[in-house]
C-alpha cells in the first residue's frame, strides 16, 4: 500500500536560475553516490575562493534545485538537493555552509541540508532539530 503525496516545487524560479540548476544536477546526482570523505575532500576544493552564502541566495538556489528535478524534490532528495544547491551557489561566487547529520528526535535517519548566516535554510524544522556529523563551511579569509 502506498501513501498518497504531493511534492511541492517552488514558482516564480527565473528561466535563468533553472537552468544553471540543470546543468549542475548532474554533477550533483554523481557526487551523492560517493562515499562521505570523497564528497567531503571534492567540496573542500570547490568551496575554495568563495564568499559566504547569505540566506536568500542559498534558498534560491535550493528553490532551485527543487524547481527542476522531482528527486530533489522528494523526501528522499536531501542528499542530492544539498550537493547541488551548494554547487549552485558556488557557481555564483558563494558557498554555504554543506551539512550532513541524524535527527535528534526519534526516529533517527540521516538528513542532508545547507546552512546560511548560522542557521538551516528552508527545512521547515528549528535549528536544533539535526545535529551535523559532517559540514564543509566557506572558507574564512584571513583578516590582514
Amino acid at each position: 500500500m502506498t501513501t498518497p503525496s504531493a511534492l511541492e516545487r517552488p514558482p516564480g524560479v527565473p528561466f535563468a536560475r533553472r537552468t544553471a540548476a540543470r546543468l549542475v544536477l548532474l554533477p550533483a546526482i554523481v557526487l551523492s553516490l560517493l562515499p562521505p570523505r570523497r564528497i567531503r575532500a571534492v567540496l573542500g576544493v570547490l568551496r575554495r575562493g568563495a564568499r559566504p552564502a547569505a540566506a536568500a541566495e542559498a534558498k534560491g538556489a535550493r528553490d532551485a534545485m527543487c524547481a527542476v528535478s522531482l528527486r530533489c524534490a522528494g523526501p528522499r532528495g536531501c542528499l542530492p538537493r544539498s550537493l547541488g544547491a551548494a554547487l549552485l551557489c558556488r557557481l555564483t561566487g558563494s558557498w554555504p555552509t554543506w551539512c550532513t547529520g541524524v535527527r535528534v528526535v526519534p526516529p533517527f535517519t540521516a538528513h542532508a541540508w545547507i546552512e546560511a548566516e548560522g542557521r538551516p535554510v528552508d527545512e521547515g524544522v528549528p535549528d536544533d532539530y539535526f545535529t551535523r556529523l559532517m559540514a564543509v563551511a566557506p572558507v574564512s579569509r584571513p583578516a590582514r
